[in-house]
Protein backbone atom coordinates (compact mmCIF):
# COMPACT_ATOMS: atom_id res chain seq x y z
CA UNK A 1 0.00 0.00 0.00
CA UNK A 2 1.36 3.48 -0.98
CA UNK A 3 2.32 5.72 1.93
CA UNK A 4 0.53 8.93 2.12
CA UNK A 5 2.64 12.13 1.89
CA UNK A 6 1.41 13.36 5.09
CA UNK A 7 1.45 10.31 7.21
CA UNK A 8 4.32 10.72 9.26
CA UNK A 9 2.42 14.22 10.84
CA UNK A 10 0.50 14.14 13.98
CA UNK A 11 -2.26 17.63 13.55
CA UNK A 12 -3.93 18.62 16.98
CA UNK A 13 -7.36 20.06 15.79
CA UNK A 14 -8.78 22.66 18.50
CA UNK A 15 -10.87 24.15 15.80
CA UNK A 16 -14.51 24.17 14.96
CA UNK A 17 -17.33 25.55 12.58
CA UNK A 18 -15.73 25.62 9.12
CA UNK A 19 -12.35 27.13 8.10
CA UNK A 20 -10.49 24.99 10.46
CA UNK A 21 -11.86 21.65 10.18
CA UNK A 22 -12.36 21.85 6.58
CA UNK A 23 -7.71 22.54 6.42
CA UNK A 24 -7.68 19.54 9.19
CA UNK A 25 -9.83 16.97 7.03
CA UNK A 26 -8.08 17.93 4.07
CA UNK A 27 -4.36 17.18 6.41
CA UNK A 28 -6.13 13.86 6.98
CA UNK A 29 -7.29 12.90 3.64
CA UNK A 30 -3.67 13.30 2.72
CA UNK A 31 -2.35 10.84 5.23
CA UNK A 32 -2.30 13.01 8.81
CA UNK A 33 -3.13 11.61 11.81
CA UNK A 34 -5.45 14.48 13.03
CA UNK A 35 -7.12 13.96 16.64
CA UNK A 36 -9.61 16.15 17.14
CA UNK A 37 -10.21 17.94 20.82
CA UNK A 38 -13.40 19.27 21.64
CA UNK A 39 -14.41 20.70 24.85
CA UNK A 40 -17.15 18.81 27.03
CA UNK A 41 -20.17 19.89 24.67
CA UNK A 42 -18.23 18.88 21.29
CA UNK A 43 -18.21 20.95 18.48
CA UNK A 44 -21.09 23.34 18.23
CA UNK A 45 -21.53 22.45 14.48
CA UNK A 46 -22.91 18.97 16.11
CA UNK A 47 -26.20 21.00 16.69
CA UNK A 48 -25.94 23.09 13.67
CA UNK A 49 -29.43 20.69 12.63
CA UNK A 50 -31.68 19.73 11.15
CA UNK A 51 -31.07 17.73 8.75
CA UNK A 52 -29.09 14.92 11.25
CA UNK A 53 -27.89 11.73 10.83
CA UNK A 54 -27.88 10.16 13.86
CA UNK A 55 -26.82 12.69 16.67
CA UNK A 56 -25.04 14.63 14.52
CA UNK A 57 -25.66 17.33 12.28
CA UNK A 58 -25.23 16.65 8.41
CA UNK A 59 -22.81 19.78 8.80
CA UNK A 60 -20.71 18.32 11.02
CA UNK A 61 -19.99 14.93 8.70
CA UNK A 62 -19.34 17.68 5.81
CA UNK A 63 -15.55 18.27 7.07
CA UNK A 64 -14.47 15.86 10.12
CA UNK A 65 -13.89 12.37 8.36
CA UNK A 66 -10.52 11.18 9.04
CA UNK A 67 -10.55 12.26 12.46
CA UNK A 68 -10.17 10.93 16.14
CA UNK A 69 -12.64 12.66 18.56
CA UNK A 70 -10.65 13.03 22.10
CA UNK A 71 -13.31 15.24 24.58
CA UNK A 72 -10.71 17.69 26.66
CA UNK A 73 -11.24 20.16 28.79
CA UNK A 74 -8.58 23.18 28.86
CA UNK A 75 -9.84 24.85 32.17
CA UNK A 76 -9.22 21.57 34.32
CA UNK A 77 -5.79 20.70 35.47
CA UNK A 78 -6.03 16.79 34.50
CA UNK A 79 -7.44 18.64 30.64
CA UNK A 80 -3.99 20.96 30.81
CA UNK A 81 -1.79 17.56 31.44
CA UNK A 82 -3.31 15.70 28.77
CA UNK A 83 -3.15 18.44 26.56
CA UNK A 84 0.47 18.83 27.16
CA UNK A 85 1.29 15.33 26.52
CA UNK A 86 -0.09 15.82 22.89
CA UNK A 87 1.37 19.10 22.08
CA UNK A 88 4.66 17.85 22.89
CA UNK A 89 4.23 14.91 20.64
CA UNK A 90 2.70 16.78 17.59
CA UNK A 91 3.55 18.69 14.61
CA UNK A 92 0.91 20.85 13.53
CA UNK A 93 -1.79 22.62 16.05
CA UNK A 94 -4.66 24.27 14.62
CA UNK A 95 -6.94 26.86 16.01
CA UNK A 96 -9.59 29.01 15.24
CA UNK A 97 -10.52 30.69 18.75
CA UNK A 98 -11.10 34.56 18.63
CA UNK A 99 -7.24 35.63 19.34
CA UNK A 100 -5.95 35.77 22.19
CA UNK A 101 -8.42 32.85 23.21
CA UNK A 102 -5.77 30.47 23.25
CA UNK A 103 -3.49 32.65 26.01
CA UNK A 104 -6.37 33.13 27.94
CA UNK A 105 -6.56 29.03 28.36
CA UNK A 106 -2.66 29.19 29.60
CA UNK A 107 -1.49 28.19 26.36
CA UNK A 108 -0.07 31.17 24.51
CA UNK A 109 2.41 30.34 21.13
CA UNK A 110 5.32 30.82 23.64
CA UNK A 111 4.62 28.16 25.84
CA UNK A 112 3.31 26.34 23.19
CA UNK A 113 6.91 26.56 21.28
CA UNK A 114 8.88 25.92 24.57
CA UNK A 115 7.01 22.77 24.83
CA UNK A 116 7.63 21.76 21.27
CA UNK A 117 10.30 23.89 19.55
CA UNK A 118 9.08 21.79 16.28
CA UNK A 119 5.44 22.20 16.49
CA UNK A 120 3.75 24.60 14.13
CA UNK A 121 1.00 26.49 15.40
CA UNK A 122 -1.88 27.87 12.69
CA UNK A 123 -4.31 30.79 14.09
CA UNK A 124 -7.45 31.63 11.92
CA UNK A 125 -9.58 34.19 12.78
CA UNK A 126 -12.05 36.98 11.62
CA UNK A 127 -9.34 39.60 11.30
CA UNK A 128 -5.87 38.10 11.89
CA UNK A 129 -3.60 38.47 15.34
CA UNK A 130 -2.82 41.98 14.73
CA UNK A 131 -4.45 45.56 14.18
CA UNK A 132 -7.12 47.10 15.57
CA UNK A 133 -10.26 45.11 14.93
CA UNK A 134 -8.00 41.77 15.61
CA UNK A 135 -10.29 41.23 19.05
CA UNK A 136 -13.72 41.87 17.12
CA UNK A 137 -15.73 38.77 16.26
CA UNK A 138 -15.36 37.35 12.75
CA UNK A 139 -17.42 35.08 10.78
CA UNK A 140 -17.82 34.50 6.85
CA UNK A 141 -20.66 36.74 6.59
CA UNK A 142 -18.68 39.45 7.45
CA UNK A 143 -15.61 39.22 5.89
CA UNK A 144 -17.45 38.96 2.64
CA UNK A 145 -19.33 42.25 3.47
CA UNK A 146 -15.65 43.64 4.13
CA UNK A 147 -13.44 42.31 1.81
CA UNK A 148 -15.85 43.95 -1.39
CA UNK A 149 -16.98 40.36 -2.29
CA UNK A 150 -20.94 41.60 -1.52
CA UNK A 151 -20.16 44.39 -3.44
CA UNK A 152 -19.69 43.02 -6.47
CA UNK A 153 -22.03 39.98 -6.19
CA UNK A 154 -25.64 39.65 -7.26
CA UNK A 155 -27.94 41.82 -9.91
CA UNK A 156 -26.80 45.64 -10.60
CA UNK A 157 -30.03 46.66 -8.98
CA UNK A 158 -30.21 44.60 -6.51
CA UNK A 159 -29.36 44.57 -2.68
CA UNK A 160 -25.75 43.23 -1.76
CA UNK A 161 -25.58 39.75 -2.06
CA UNK A 162 -23.87 37.31 -0.57
CA UNK A 163 -21.87 34.15 -1.95
CA UNK A 164 -23.95 30.97 -1.83
CA UNK A 165 -22.08 29.30 0.36
CA UNK A 166 -19.23 30.12 2.41
CA UNK A 167 -15.92 31.34 0.63
CA UNK A 168 -14.48 33.56 3.53
CA UNK A 169 -14.14 30.37 5.69
CA UNK A 170 -13.24 28.41 3.11
CA UNK A 171 -10.95 30.53 1.52
CA UNK A 172 -8.82 31.16 4.79
CA UNK A 173 -8.80 27.34 5.27
CA UNK A 174 -7.37 27.02 1.61
CA UNK A 175 -4.36 30.16 2.93
CA UNK A 176 -4.42 28.11 6.04
CA UNK A 177 -3.17 24.85 4.89
CA UNK A 178 -0.65 26.97 2.00
CA UNK A 179 0.97 28.51 5.38
CA UNK A 180 0.71 25.00 7.10
CA UNK A 181 3.06 22.88 4.27
CA UNK A 182 5.20 26.23 3.49
CA UNK A 183 6.12 25.79 7.51
CA UNK A 184 6.75 21.92 7.70
CA UNK A 185 8.84 22.83 4.54
CA UNK A 186 11.01 25.27 6.34
CA UNK A 187 10.80 23.21 9.63
CA UNK A 188 12.25 20.30 7.32
CA UNK A 189 15.49 22.95 6.84
CA UNK A 190 15.86 24.07 9.83
CA UNK A 191 13.98 22.12 12.54
CA UNK A 192 11.92 25.09 13.70
CA UNK A 193 8.35 25.62 14.42
CA UNK A 194 6.55 28.86 13.77
CA UNK A 195 3.33 30.73 14.03
CA UNK A 196 0.72 30.60 10.93
CA UNK A 197 -1.54 33.59 10.72
CA UNK A 198 -4.68 33.62 8.78
CA UNK A 199 -7.56 35.36 8.31
CA UNK A 200 -10.73 35.44 7.10
CA UNK A 201 -10.59 38.99 5.61
CA UNK A 202 -7.21 38.68 4.27
CA UNK A 203 -7.94 35.61 2.53
CA UNK A 204 -10.91 36.99 0.49
CA UNK A 205 -8.98 40.06 0.06
CA UNK A 206 -6.91 38.58 -1.75
CA UNK A 207 -9.23 36.87 -4.10
CA UNK A 208 -10.35 40.28 -5.69
CA UNK A 209 -7.09 39.98 -8.29
CA UNK A 210 -8.85 41.56 -11.62
CA UNK A 211 -11.18 43.30 -9.33
CA UNK A 212 -8.94 44.77 -7.43
CA UNK A 213 -6.72 45.51 -9.80
CA UNK A 214 -9.41 47.42 -12.47
CA UNK A 215 -9.76 49.70 -9.38
CA UNK A 216 -6.37 50.58 -9.14
CA UNK A 217 -6.06 51.40 -12.60
CA UNK A 218 -9.58 53.15 -13.00
CA UNK A 219 -10.15 54.64 -9.25
CA UNK A 220 -13.68 53.48 -9.94
CA UNK A 221 -15.70 51.09 -7.64
CA UNK A 222 -16.31 47.63 -9.54
CA UNK A 223 -19.97 46.99 -9.50
CA UNK A 224 -22.12 43.85 -9.17
CA UNK A 225 -22.74 42.38 -12.84
CA UNK A 226 -25.15 39.76 -12.04
CA UNK A 227 -23.69 36.41 -14.34
CA UNK A 228 -21.40 38.98 -15.83
CA UNK A 229 -18.03 39.58 -16.63
CA UNK A 230 -16.82 42.85 -16.15
CA UNK A 231 -13.93 42.63 -18.43
CA UNK A 232 -15.19 39.91 -20.94
CA UNK A 233 -18.13 39.66 -23.77
CA UNK A 234 -20.11 37.12 -24.23
CA UNK A 235 -18.81 35.48 -20.74
CA UNK A 236 -22.29 34.97 -18.52
CA UNK A 237 -25.74 32.93 -18.08
CA UNK A 238 -28.01 33.32 -20.77
CA UNK A 239 -31.67 32.22 -21.14
CA UNK A 240 -33.05 29.56 -23.31
CA UNK A 241 -36.33 28.75 -23.73
CA UNK A 242 -36.15 26.26 -20.99
CA UNK A 243 -33.22 27.56 -18.72
CA UNK A 244 -29.96 29.28 -18.31
CA UNK A 245 -26.70 28.58 -20.01
CA UNK A 246 -23.51 29.54 -18.97
CA UNK A 247 -21.50 30.89 -22.11
CA UNK A 248 -17.86 32.50 -21.30
CA UNK A 249 -16.26 33.66 -24.69
CA UNK A 250 -12.93 34.43 -23.46
CA UNK A 251 -11.28 35.88 -26.66
CA UNK A 252 -11.64 37.09 -30.31
CA UNK A 253 -11.08 33.13 -31.91
CA UNK A 254 -13.27 31.86 -29.22
CA UNK A 255 -15.87 34.76 -30.48
CA UNK A 256 -15.85 33.81 -34.09
CA UNK A 257 -16.24 30.02 -33.27
CA UNK A 258 -19.80 31.84 -31.24
CA UNK A 259 -20.78 33.21 -33.41
CA UNK A 260 -20.58 29.87 -36.44
CA UNK A 261 -21.91 27.75 -33.91
CA UNK A 262 -25.30 29.73 -33.26
CA UNK A 263 -25.57 30.91 -36.81
CA UNK A 264 -24.31 34.45 -36.23
CA UNK A 265 -21.63 35.29 -38.55
CA UNK A 266 -23.18 38.66 -39.75
CA UNK A 267 -21.65 39.62 -36.07
CA UNK A 268 -18.25 38.13 -36.14
CA UNK A 269 -16.48 40.68 -37.88
CA UNK A 270 -18.88 43.95 -37.28
CA UNK A 271 -16.71 46.57 -35.95
CA UNK A 272 -18.99 47.42 -33.32
CA UNK A 273 -17.60 43.52 -32.29
CA UNK A 274 -15.02 42.31 -33.50
CA UNK A 275 -12.67 42.22 -30.59
CA UNK A 276 -13.16 41.97 -26.68
CA UNK A 277 -13.07 45.72 -26.18
CA UNK A 278 -15.41 46.63 -28.90
CA UNK A 279 -17.56 43.80 -27.45
CA UNK A 280 -17.50 45.27 -24.21
CA UNK A 281 -18.12 48.79 -25.20
CA UNK A 282 -21.16 47.95 -27.48
CA UNK A 283 -22.33 45.15 -24.96
CA UNK A 284 -26.08 46.68 -24.30
CA UNK A 285 -27.04 46.13 -28.19
CA UNK A 286 -24.81 42.70 -28.47
CA UNK A 287 -26.52 40.94 -25.60
CA UNK A 288 -30.24 41.75 -26.84
CA UNK A 289 -29.30 40.13 -29.86
CA UNK A 290 -26.88 37.26 -28.48
CA UNK A 291 -30.42 36.51 -25.97
CA UNK A 292 -33.10 36.72 -28.76
CA UNK A 293 -30.96 34.24 -30.72
CA UNK A 294 -30.53 31.53 -27.35
CA UNK A 295 -34.27 32.09 -26.68
CA UNK A 296 -35.00 30.01 -29.66
CA UNK A 297 -32.79 27.47 -28.61
CA UNK A 298 -33.14 24.91 -25.42
CA UNK A 299 -29.86 24.79 -23.05
CA UNK A 300 -29.08 21.46 -24.30
CA UNK A 301 -29.06 22.44 -27.91
CA UNK A 302 -27.35 25.25 -27.80
CA UNK A 303 -24.46 23.59 -25.40
CA UNK A 304 -24.57 21.11 -27.95
CA UNK A 305 -23.57 23.48 -30.93
CA UNK A 306 -21.15 25.56 -28.65
CA UNK A 307 -19.20 22.65 -27.67
CA UNK A 308 -18.98 21.23 -31.20
CA UNK A 309 -17.00 24.55 -32.02
CA UNK A 310 -15.35 24.23 -28.71
CA UNK A 311 -17.16 27.23 -27.04
CA UNK A 312 -16.72 26.99 -23.53
CA UNK A 313 -20.47 26.69 -21.98
CA UNK A 314 -22.29 24.64 -19.56
CA UNK A 315 -25.59 24.26 -17.92
CA UNK A 316 -26.24 25.91 -14.16
CA UNK A 317 -27.43 23.19 -12.14
CA UNK A 318 -29.36 22.91 -8.88
CA UNK A 319 -26.99 20.68 -6.10
CA UNK A 320 -29.88 18.06 -6.81
CA UNK A 321 -28.21 17.41 -10.89
CA UNK A 322 -24.18 18.42 -9.70
CA UNK A 323 -23.77 14.78 -8.75
CA UNK A 324 -25.33 13.04 -11.87
CA UNK A 325 -23.33 14.77 -14.52
CA UNK A 326 -21.12 12.20 -16.25
CA UNK A 327 -18.11 14.39 -15.47
CA UNK A 328 -18.24 14.77 -12.03
CA UNK A 329 -18.66 10.95 -11.70
CA UNK A 330 -16.11 10.19 -13.24
CA UNK A 331 -13.69 12.18 -11.49
CA UNK A 332 -14.93 10.39 -8.21
CA UNK A 333 -16.14 13.91 -6.25
CA UNK A 334 -18.51 11.97 -4.58
CA UNK A 335 -18.30 8.64 -2.23
CA UNK A 336 -19.57 6.54 0.37
CA UNK A 337 -18.26 6.03 3.84
CA UNK A 338 -19.58 3.64 6.52
CA UNK A 339 -20.61 4.65 10.00
CA UNK A 340 -21.16 2.94 12.53
CA UNK A 341 -24.15 4.50 13.36
CA UNK A 342 -26.39 5.64 10.92
CA UNK A 343 -24.58 3.56 7.83
CA UNK A 344 -23.56 4.78 4.38
CA UNK A 345 -22.91 8.13 4.48
CA UNK A 346 -22.42 10.48 1.31
CA UNK A 347 -19.43 12.58 0.93
CA UNK A 348 -17.53 15.43 -1.08
CA UNK A 349 -13.81 14.12 -2.01
CA UNK A 350 -10.63 16.07 -2.06
CA UNK A 351 -10.33 17.87 -5.39
CA UNK A 352 -6.67 16.95 -5.42
CA UNK A 353 -5.31 14.58 -8.18
CA UNK A 354 -2.04 13.62 -7.22
CA UNK A 355 -0.44 10.09 -9.50
CA UNK A 356 1.54 8.46 -6.99
CA UNK A 357 0.05 9.61 -3.49
CA UNK A 358 -3.63 10.28 -3.80
CA UNK A 359 -5.95 11.29 -0.92
CA UNK A 360 -7.37 8.39 0.91
CA UNK A 361 -10.83 8.98 2.54
CA UNK A 362 -10.22 5.95 5.34
CA UNK A 363 -12.49 6.76 8.35
CA UNK A 364 -16.23 8.81 9.08
CA UNK A 365 -16.73 11.61 10.99
CA UNK A 366 -15.95 10.24 14.83
CA UNK A 367 -18.51 10.33 17.62
CA UNK A 368 -18.29 12.88 20.15
CA UNK A 369 -14.84 11.59 22.06
CA UNK A 370 -15.16 8.44 20.94
CA UNK A 371 -11.26 8.28 20.76
CA UNK A 372 -10.50 9.98 24.23
CA UNK A 373 -9.53 7.05 26.18
CA UNK A 374 -7.62 5.15 23.67
CA UNK A 375 -5.42 8.34 23.29
CA UNK A 376 -5.25 9.58 26.61
CA UNK A 377 -3.68 5.87 27.40
CA UNK A 378 -1.36 5.73 24.56
CA UNK A 379 0.23 9.35 25.30
CA UNK A 380 0.59 8.83 29.08
CA UNK A 381 2.03 5.59 28.79
CA UNK A 382 4.46 6.87 26.44
CA UNK A 383 8.05 7.80 28.19
CA UNK A 384 8.85 10.43 25.73
CA UNK A 385 7.46 12.54 22.51
CA UNK A 386 7.96 10.92 19.41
Amino acid sequence: MTTLPLSDLLVLDLSHILSGPFATMTLGDFGARVIKIEPPGGDATRRWGPPFLGQDAAYFYAINRNKESVQIDLKDPQGQAFFERLVARADVLVENFRPGTLAKLGWPFERLHQVNPRLILCSISGFGQTGPRHLDPGFDQIAQGMSGLMSVTGSPDGEPARAGFSVGDLSAAMWALVGILVALRHRDRTGEGQWVDVSLLDSLISFQTFQAQNYFATGQDPRPNGSAHPNLVPYQAFRCADGYLNIAVGNDGLWQAFCQALGLEHLADHPDYRTNPDRVAHKTALLQLIGERLSQETVASAWDKLRAKGVPAGPIYPISQVFHDPQVQARGLLFSMEHPEVGPVKQLNTPVRLSATPSTPRTPPPRLGEHTQAVQAEVFAARSPK
